[in-house]
């Protein structure tokens, strides 16, 4: 497993180890490939959402029993996106923006504190990700993608993104609950 990238300190993008043959393709991580990365984060539950092209599912995060997240696309490719909410980092407010597919087959690694979210480019998209706290419906927020004081170049281009209810209601930077 090696890291290609560290971003505001703590996101990581990791390519994991492939190994491939005539008949099979299989890449694999273990809890000491974790650890050696700096993940020392305990997953409590796997999720897998499947999304069509142009849906923009975030940005979310709970306000209570935050979630670490360790992601990967197992079909099709998505514009994925991490933003700060902790008031006491130094990159609280920033983001941090990747693309991910299938192909690639890179991993994702957002530690608790961030509100993420994703717009699917290429779908449909099944994208699995472990979390490292459960989910609380009462403590979940979306942050609003399209605020402008986030600065994040969705790449949407004329087309509105499909959103659901909750995410149009999404709330702004400037109001929005953050961690500590």
């Amino acid at each position: 497993m090696e890291i290609v990238g560290r971003y505001l300190s703590d996101v990581l993008l990791i390519r994991p180890d492939i190994t491939n043959d005539p008949n099979e393709s299989l890449f694999s991580y273990s809890s000491r490939d974790l650890q050696a990365a700096g993940i020392t984060a305990q997953f409590v539950q796997d999720n897998q959402s499947r999304s069509a092209v142009n849906v923009l599912r975030g940005l979310h995060y709970q306000t209570q029993h935050p979630q670490g997240k360790f992601i990967c696309v197992l079909s099709g490719r998505i514009f994925d996106v991490a933003v700060d909410l902790r008031r006491n980092s130094q990159s609280f407010g920033l983001h941090a923006a990747f693309q991910l597919s299938a192909k690639d087959r890179l991993l994702l690694w957002i530690p608790p504190g961030y509100a993420h979210g994703f717009l699917v480019m290429e779908g449909p998209a099944d994208v699995a990700y472990s979390v490292t706290d459960y989910r609380y419906a009462e403590f979940e927020r979306t942050l609003l993608w399209s605020d402008p004081a986030l600065g994040i170049d969705w790449p949407v281009g004329a087309h509105q993104p499909t959103l659901s209810e909750k995410d149009k209601q999404g709330t702004l930077f400037a109001n929005c609950d953050y961690y500590g």
